[in-house]
């Protein structure tokens, strides 16, 4: 298990998943500059607090979790979990933009678990699916974020896809050094149970 390793794993809050805040054994407790959830079974699996920016490698980092489900619909008809505050919320978002107002809009690196809309990797969206039935207002709402950001890198995994675009990385199966873009010729192996070969 993950949780034996001698390493601390920082996530982020996705999509198909419960925010840690909503679930009795986390609690709040302090790292790196910034708060995060935490259970105390597994002390090194910690969860980034949108809004909140750590001191990670001597990079003041910002989170932004959250992305819409486009099988919402399926996992609910099927009685697979999708949750109602998978997408930030306006006291989320209005958090995050206080915060980067607090820092004059500078940070070295935003985590995010989308992108901004206009670095969506359209080449990878599921062919036939409906894309006006998709809800992009967070997308939407990064874009202004990041409109407006003096950042040097910005990392985000949602669409199952390797790629930089710009100072965007999108990251799925590889793992690389923290605030370095990655060749876009270097890979890893896939995730276990990834659906790339």
């Amino acid at each position: 298990s993950v949780s034996n390793l001698p390493i601390t794993v920082f996530s982020i809050h996705g999509n198909h998943e419960m925010r840690p805040g909503t679930i009795p054994s986390y609690h709040i407790t302090e790292w790196r500059g910034g708060k995060v959830y935490v259970e105390d079974e597994y002390p090194n699996l910690l969860f980034g607090i949108d809004g909140e920016v750590y001191n990670l490698d001597g990079k003041q980092t910002i989170v932004i979790g959250g992305a819409y489900s486009i099988d919402k619909e399926y996992r609910l008809a099927h009685g697979w979990g999708w949750w109602a505050d998978e997408q930030p919320s306006e006291e989320i978002r209005w958090k995050v933009e206080r915060k980067l107002d607090s820092l004059n809009c500078k940070v070295d690196v935003v985590l995010s678990h989308t992108t901004p809309l206009k670095y969506e990797p359209v080449e990878v969206f599921i062919p036939g699916l409906d894309q006006s039935k998709v809800d992009k207002s967070t997308e939407t709402w990064l874009d202004s974020i990041e409109d407006k950001l003096d950042y040097k890198q910005w990392y985000a995994g949602h669409y199952h896809t390797e790629k930089n675009i710009d100072r965007l990385t999108l990251l799925f199966g590889s793992i690389q050094l923290f605030g370095e873009k990655a060749p876009d010729a270097v890979r890893t192996a896939p995730l276990e149970g990834s659906d790339e070969p």
